[in-house]
């Protein structure tokens, strides 16, 4: 199967991909059109359905594996398909993980250090609640994407962007004495276990209901106080994990109700924030050629990015 990062402009395309999404618009001349976003593990692309009828909306729609037929081509420096033709593939013929982008890492040694952080935390209430939790959501935690198209948006996205904030957290934790190393690595391993809810899942991702309504900050906090509730926590240990939970994303803007003011909610919005812009770069930049400029990034004012001729 031709992988979508192989595509190149001119290429006829014939291959099975998933639809992530399907939106209808209308052209300046009053015809209607489909944008269908087509997945595989390799990445995703836009592609275009210009003669549209009844049947189209139940071929392409969310999840559905399609077997395409499409042409190539460059619109405003970037790649997207006219597609032709489609047909959905039975989904007994349908193999899931050609279409679910993979983590970085083997998913075991993720496990293995998410289980090492938990087993480093020193015993008492934090460590009880954190297991607790992360025991209750181990499942979700272990498989779901960090978001639908951003950063760490494919399957253990919320475990490989809350381990790589562990890593950052323990030299953060050496290089500024007073901060409480296991407060601040707990925040890294529960900051973004509310889109575990606020999301449904690997495959074609999208916001639930509660994901629309409450968001993944809300939802992790309530969280929190339900499970320091059911194990009778009492004490500042929960608060301040909660208030690491509502003042991540720093800003009232960006979906934090509180500012962090303790020394390790500094520590973990800022930690957040440069681990999942990193993430950004780094995608941007893979379909880069050396010697060339990026696509433009939206989280980054729509700046393109360079890759050096000796990357």
């Amino acid at each position: 199967m031709l992988l979508i990062k192989d595509i190149e402009d001119g290429m006829h395309v014939r291959g099975e991909y998933l639809v992530n999404n399907l939106i209808q618009g209308v052209s300046n001349t009053g015809k209607k059109y489909l944008t269908v976003v087509l997945q595989d593990k390799s990445g995703t692309i836009d592609g275009k359905k210009w003669d549209v009828d009844i049947e189209d909306h139940q071929i392409f729609a969310p999840r559905n594996v399609v077997y395409v037929e499409a042409e190539a081509n460059l619109f405003k420096n970037t790649l997207q398909l006219k597609i032709l033709s489609g047909t959905v593939v039975p989904k007994e013929n349908v193999n899931l993980d050609n279409f679910v982008t993979p983590p970085p890492l083997p998913r075991e040694e993720m496990i293995k250090e998410l289980d090492g952080y938990l087993a480093s935390l020193k015993e008492g209430n934090l460590k009880k609640l954190v297991k607790a939790i992360i025991e209750k959501y181990r499942d979700r935690y272990l498989d779901w994407p960090a978001a639908v198209r951003n950063h760490h948006a494919f399957r253990s996205g919320v475990l490989y962007h809350s381990l790589s904030m562990a890593h950052l957290a323990e030299k953060v934790a050496e290089l500024y004495p007073g901060i409480d190393r296991d407060l601040l690595v707990a925040g890294c391993l529960l900051h973004d276990l509310g889109k575990c809810i606020e999301l449904s899942g690997p495959v074609a991702t999208e916001y639930t209901l509660e994901g629309k309504l409450l968001g993944h900050i809300s939802i992790m906090a309530a969280i929190i106080r339900e499970e320091a509730d059911s194990l009778a926590i009492k004490g500042e240990e929960s608060i301040l994990l909660e208030h690491l939970i509502l003042s991540h994303h720093g800003h009232p803007e960006f979906g934090s109700p509180i500012p962090p003011s303790t020394r390790e909610a500094v520590a973990l919005s800022m930690i957040d924030d440069f681990d999942a812009k990193m993430n950004m770069v780094y995608k941007a930049l893979e379909t880069t050629k050396p010697g060339t400029w990026s696509d433009r990034v939206f989280a980054f004012d729509g700046r393109s990015f360079y890759r050096p001729k000796e990357d």
